[in-house]
């Protein structure tokens, strides 16, 4: 991909693209220029014909998800569009359907007793943010210091997903974890309102939104729970229990950083509604 680069690298300078989204697009790139090159087909003359070959690639041989495979084609439609300048087909290269499916979503106890297991005081802050506050994985990364307001209560969140800023609740727990964190991890050393709350192994560099995901695989492990939670179901939870508290959903939308109203509305599917005291109709006629 060397004699792409500095188009591809331009373009998102120019549209200050978050990191995270530059990663995940060169990535997708890169594996698609792979592809051409072991079919020995010339990048520069990429057709909408390559492409659909490559997407039955993706679903047929690797098994990817529906929602996986549209994120594909979105970084590959980039690639033909902005670097190779050539006109996009939607009718030859159309988005995959994907089946509706909820996510699980554990209990309050479930979700409490996992971060409570957590013996690194680092990976339980951070863990605490997530359904504490709601937070992206990739949000909870790029915390600075500063971004952490007790007086207020909140949480600062920059330069998240696309492009927004806003600001979202802190948990009193979730305080007292995080103190007991800086107090370990910030002990004796000179630092600013600016450096990152959670640093990585490399100087300068926050956490590695990798070494969070991690950390959830081998908490499921450990503690043998559904293999189907991730890191983002601490998010779903954050939202789906605060609906069961009667929080308004359009709250929830501005405490998430939704765009769209639809995609907050859709957690009032997942909540339990003998919490939210509807009644079966079969019970209803009933005395207590």
């Amino acid at each position: 991909m060397n004699q792409y680069d500095q188009k591809v690298n331009l373009y998102f300078e120019l549209k200050n693209t978050p990191e995270s989204s530059r990663e995940s697009y060169g990535r997708r790139i890169r594996s698609f220029i792979s592809f051409m090159n072991e079919q020995n087909r010339p990048t520069d003359g990429t057709t909408l014909e390559d492409i659909q070959d490559y997407i039955l690639l993706l679903k047929n041989v690797r098994g990817l998800s529906a929602g996986t495979i549209n994120n594909y084609i979105s970084s590959v439609r980039f690639f033909y569009t902005y670097v190779l300048e050539k006109e996009w087909n939607p009718m030859k290269i159309p988005r995959m359907r994907r089946p509706q499916s909820f996510p699980v979503i554990p209990s309050r106890d479930e979700i409490l007793n996992l971060i409570n297991a957590i013996q690194n005081k680092k990976h339980k802050a951070i863990f605490s943010l997530l359904y504490g506050s709601g937070l992206r994985v990739s949000e909870v990364a790029n915390l600075k210091i500063g971004d952490i307001c007790s007086k207020t209560m909140r949480v600062r969140v920059a330069n998240a997903k696309h492009n927004t800023n806003r600001y979202t609740i802190l948990s009193k727990e979730s305080l007292l974890v995080l103190r007991d964190y800086f107090r370990t991890e910030f002990a004796n050393k000179n630092y600013l309102s600016s450096d990152w709350l959670f640093p990585g192994v490399k100087d300068n560099q926050h956490i590695h939104v990798k070494t969070i995901k991690n950390t959830m695989i081998r908490l499921k492990n450990k503690l043998k729970i559904d293999s189907r939670i991730s890191t983002h179901t601490l998010r779903h939870c954050f939202a789906t229990h605060s609906l069961e508290d009667g929080v308004e959903p359009v709250l929830i939308q501005q405490l998430l950083g939704h765009k769209n109203f639809q995609t907050s509305a859709a957690y009032l599917h997942m909540t339990s509604k003998s919490l939210m005291g509807v009644k079966s109709p079969m019970d209803s006629g009933k005395g207590e």
